[in-house]
């Protein structure tokens, strides 16, 4: 057992919540002011539901928070090449235009926790909340759209996932930007499947 799941409860990120903890602060000011402010208005929208960890010695310490909503992988978006690369282990690919899968929209651990391994830690139960808790409406990808900046990419890449471009510039020229944009952020998908498999075995 880890961290979150030993030392921490789970619960929705609501009013209520906001409410009842410290300031949540993970470093980057867009992050902070969504779980501070928007999350419940994204909730109420339905656009995406937000999630925390919160310190079970100090209830009112969030100690990592994400929010979720549902996606797909565009098959009209993707070259023939990565096209390939996302579909090879899809029985039905040839019969579908989108494959899919849960936005990871925003995620963050509080800055007093950073260095200790909860953002794995995170990642490994919103991967497992998906294969345990059962896949009720069929989701095959965790997709984010990841700050393009050194961290925040080798965190996702280190936890498994893969960019669905293989380059920025032909990330660009399929989103809708000249080749030569500077992305703000970069697509990356995770395949489930692979943990169903381990499950199985």
């Amino acid at each position: 057992m880890g961290f979150l799941l030993d030392k921490c409860s789970f619960s929705p990120l609501d009013e209520k919540v906001i409410a009842d903890c410290s300031p949540f602060s993970c470093g980057n000011a867009d992050l902070d002011e969504f779980f501070q402010h928007d999350a419940p208005l994204y909730s109420r929208q339905m656009l995406g539901k937000s999630y925390c960890f919160r310190l079970d010695e100090n209830p009112s310490v969030i100690v990592c928070a994400f929010t979720l909503s549902n996606d797909s992988i565009r098959v009209d978006m993707l070259p023939n090449s990565r096209e390939k690369k996302v579909q090879k282990s899809i029985p039905y690919s040839k019969q579908m235009r989108r494959y899919p899968g849960v936005l990871i929209g925003r995620l963050g651990i509080n800055v007093e926790f950073a260095h200790r391994g909860i953002g794995s830690e995170l990642m490994e139960f919103i991967k497992s909340w998906f294969i345990d808790t059962g896949n009720k409406t069929g989701c095959r990808f965790l997709i984010v759209d990841a700050y393009n900046e050194e961290i925040p990419l080798g965190y996702y890449l280190k936890n498994g996932f893969t960019f669905l471009f293989s380059t920025e510039s032909q990330e660009a020229e399929n989103t809708g930007f000249d080749k030569d944009t500077k992305l703000r952020t970069r697509l990356m998908y995770f395949d489930l499947i692979g943990l169903v498999g381990e499950v199985e075995e």
